[in-house]
């Protein structure tokens, strides 16, 4: 992933309507959820939600899919993990972050060590 991808993708998230849908669909898994569903859901009018996932589709984030005449929506896994890869990789130094790929379970995982774990106050007498 190059950094104009990941801006893109930021910058749709950004958004709280769409980091709503992308959340949704998320727990919607890979079998993905029909626009009209999310609308109902999260109560958004059909044409602000066509809207919104179109911008997610063309940032990446989402993968439509027609099954008859409804369109299926889901969450672009590959590519939202390559996104977490990218800020771990290219934003955190090794010393706070890594990724792993865990071989047993088939999935990366992100380690982050306790670099900000906030100074105790002093206690005054």
């Amino acid at each position: 992933m190059d950094i104009q991808e990941a801006v893109i993708a930021f910058d749709a998230l950004s958004q709280e309507t769409r980091l709503k849908v992308f959340r949704l669909l998320v727990e919607h898994g890979t079998g993905g959820a029909p626009a009209g569903s999310l609308s109902e859901k999260l109560g958004i009018p059909a044409n602000t939600m066509s809207f919104h996932l179109s911008h997610m589709s063309n940032a990446g984030l989402v993968i439509p899919r027609r099954e008859g005449r409804s369109i299926i929506y889901t969450a672009n896994f590959e590519f939202f993990t390559g996104l977490i890869r990218f800020m771990v990789e290219d934003c955190c130094s090794v010393e706070f972050a890594s990724i792993r790929n865990d071989k047993k379970k088939g999935c990366s995982v992100i380690e982050l060590s306790n670099c900000c774990v906030p100074a105790k106050k002093e206690k005054k007498s």
